[in-house]
Formats: structure tokens, sequence, C-alpha cells
């Protein structure tokens, strides 16, 4: 090669990694930031530690006909983090308790929903949020009045009265809320109010796919959304069983709270990919994998919202805890029989089997529990203050950070 042509070659690959530099290095760096971002997107990848992420890029390469991990759009963020995850009184968490810890920067007891131990009523990140002017939007792809999100809402020393934890929905005056559907749609006995009824009398739009959704967005001053499959009982559906066809996916979702809050005004969103856990209690490898993948989705619209505004917009990705132990490699096996996994997942697109799944899982993914662990969980950031999350913090970190008030 001669040597001008040497030198263009060596300026290009130098140009292109000062470029890749430029855009890692987005909105991170240290000590160039304080106070409270203007756009907050709060991503909770329910039970998705380091491990579900692994495995899904693994799965993702093995589609593409190579070895490695093809990397997902937050795994790419420039900003990496860990978090402790133990509660108040157990070293391993539930939901309840680490929704909690997240959203109002507090230790509780397991079971407990916003408040502290001694059943006192927490603040939340979004009512500081909300109280300073911020547009407020509260999703995720399983019931609205499950664990995670009702810990931005909901104050109960029951995590399982899911019915009295909705009608704190108006009490909040929240802008959006969405999900599947409701627990105890009509109350513990059944005979109560149905809940969009009440949520209704007290200034909710309840709208029951995105046709409903659309065609009140523009008059409606607050918005519940339902999916169609929860518009008459109790909706425990989610992403890993076969939805109806009318409901929305979970990108799709965030895009109708975008479509309903974004105007000149701050916000902050809270975004749940429910179904990872619940997926992961059943040991459901490929189930698991296609709930990561949906949830990624979801992060890849709020990435592309900040393209058009990173010097406002703050995006973290993180989860209330890990369950399952997940990991690549069980048995002593050094290889990954995919197509075997792949095959599991029946035609009409159901979960295999628990007895299924214990065969399955010799062929090179290792569950070590149907239950919640104390792992670690990563915590990932870009944009306006990403530099606050660096390195290890525990959950209760998080709300400060978030704020300003930790650096």
């Amino acid at each position: 090669m001669r040597k001008s042509s040497l030198l263009k070659v060596c300026a290009a690959v130098l140009a292109c990694v000062l470029a890749m530099n430029s855009c890692c290095n987005t909105g991170t760096g240290r000590n160039e930031m304080s106070g409270t971002p203007k756009y907050i997107f709060l991503f909770i990848g329910d039970g998705m530690g380091a491990g579900h992420a692994a495995v899904t890029e693994s799965y993702l390469s093995y589609t593409k006909g190579k070895l490695g991990g093809e990397e997902l759009c937050f795994s790419g963020f420039p900003v990496l983090g860990t978090c402790t995850t133990y509660s108040a009184d157990h070293q391993i968490t539930c939901s309840s308790a680490a929704g909690t810890a997240i959203s109002c920067g507090q230790k509780t007891d397991n079971g407990y929903l916003g408040v502290d131990p001694d059943g006192n009523r927490l603040e939340s990140i979004a009512c500081e949020l909300r109280d300073r002017g911020y547009k407020i939007g509260i999703m995720s792809s399983v019931p609205v009045n499950h664990a995670t999100p009702a810990a931005f809402y909901g104050h109960n020393t029951d995590r399982n009265d899911y019915y009295n934890i909705s009608m704190e929905i108006p009490e909040s005056g929240f802008d959006f809320f969405g999900g599947s559907g409701f627990l105890q749609f009509s109350g513990k006995d059944g005979k109560s109010t149905p809940t969009p009824e009440v949520l209704e009398g007290k200034g909710y739009e309840v709208c029951f796919g995105e046709e409903e959704f659309r065609a009140c967005m523009d008059t409606a001053g607050h918005i519940v959304f339902i999916q169609p499959s929860g518009r008459n009982s109790e909706a425990e559906n989610y992403e890993v069983d076969e939805a109806e066809e009318s409901d929305s996916r979970l990108a799709e979702m965030l895009q109708m709270g975008l479509d309903f809050i974004t105007d000149s005004q701050p916000f902050f969103i809270m975004c749940e990919g429910g179904e990872i856990d619940w997926a992961a209690h059943g040991n459901m490898t490929m189930p698991m994998i296609d709930a990561v993948l949906r949830f990624n989705e979801a992060v890849s619209k709020a990435y592309d919202f900040y393209l058009e505004h990173k010097d406002e917009t703050l995006i973290l990705v993180t989860a209330d805890h890990e369950t399952g132990g997940i990991t690549l490699g069980c048995d002593g096996s050094l290889s990954i029989d995919w197509k075997v996994l792949e095959d599991a997942w029946k035609e009409n697109g159901e979960p295999a089997t628990s007895e299924e799944n214990k065969r399955l899982n010799g062929n090179g993914i290792g569950w070590t529990t149907n239950n919640h662990t104390g792992a670690p969980v990563p915590i990932y950031a870009i944009g306006y203050g990403a530099e606050r999350f660096a390195g290890r913090m525990d959950n209760t970190d998080i709300r400060g950070r978030i704020l300003g008030e930790i650096e």
C-alpha cells in the first residue's frame, strides 16, 4: 500500500473511533451536569439480571449464525453500574419492597408497598416530580396494580390488596397509566364496583386498546390504557402467552404514553417489562428471551426520543431483582443447543411445561431457582446525569441520583 493511501486509511479509522467515542460518551462527562433531567425514562425489567441479558444476546447471535453476544439497545449504553437489592427484612427481596426502594429511596419489608416497615406512607419520586410540574406516566406489560408499577403510586402493607391499590390511581393525579388490566377487577370478593367504573367516576378515561385511546387522547385529562384482553375480567395476561391480536406491545404502549404527555413540559415515565420475571419464575428460557426482546423494543423507542433531546433526556434501565439465577452454561456443558430450545416453544406460542424445561435446560442454559435471588442487578444509563449511575450502589440510591441529590 502506498504511504498516502495508508495515511488516508489511518485517518478514516481514527475518525470512526472518535465518532464512536463521541456517541458512547454522550451525556456521561463526570461533574458536567447537576440537577434533575427534563425528560426521564426509568425502565425496570422485572427479574432481569445480567444473565438474562447475556442469554438473550447469545440467542440473537445464534440467529445470525455466529457466536458471541449481539448487543441489545440498553447494553450498549455508555454507563454501567450495579445495584444491591436486599429488603429491610430479607436478603432476597420481593418486587414490592424493591419497587418501593427504587421509587421512594427507602428500604421496606417484603410484601409492603409505598410504606416503611412501620407502615408510614412514603413519597415516590413520581409524586415529587408531579409536584414540580412534571407529567407522569406509569406503565407495565402486566396489570397496572401489580407490585412494581404500584410502588410508584400505592401505599399498602399488603401488596396483594390489588383492588384497594387500584383505588389510589385517582389520588395520584398522574397523567397516564398503562397495563394489561387489573387484578381483583371487582374486588377480593368479586362483588365490588369494577375498577374501570370507579376510575372513570373519579376523572380518568379508561381506554381498552389503542383505537379507544386514539379516539379520546385529545380530550381526556387523565388516561388509563388497558389491553383489550383485560376488558371484562382478571388480567393475568403477560406477553409470553398468546395475547389477543388487538393487544399492544410494550413499545406501542410507551409510544401512546409519549403521544399523550409529550409537550413543552418535563416528564417522568416508568416503564416495566413485568413478564420477564413471570417467565423466569417458570425457568422458561425462550419466553424469557422473547420478554427481554419486547422490553428492549420499548427501550429503543425511548432511545429514539433521546436522540432528538440529548441534552435534556436521561434513560435508565435496571431491575428490581434477579429471578431464576440463569446462566449461560449448565451441568458442565460448554455449548448451547439453541435449536432444541427453540423447538420447545410450541407452534401456538405457548411455553414449555415445567417438566419440559427441566429436560431442556440441560442443553446449555442453567437455572438455580424458581424464585428471586439476591444477586446484584445491572443499571444501564445514557444521557443527562448518566455519570451518576456508574459503579456500585444500592437500589435506594437511584431516586436521589435521578433527582441530582446524589452525585
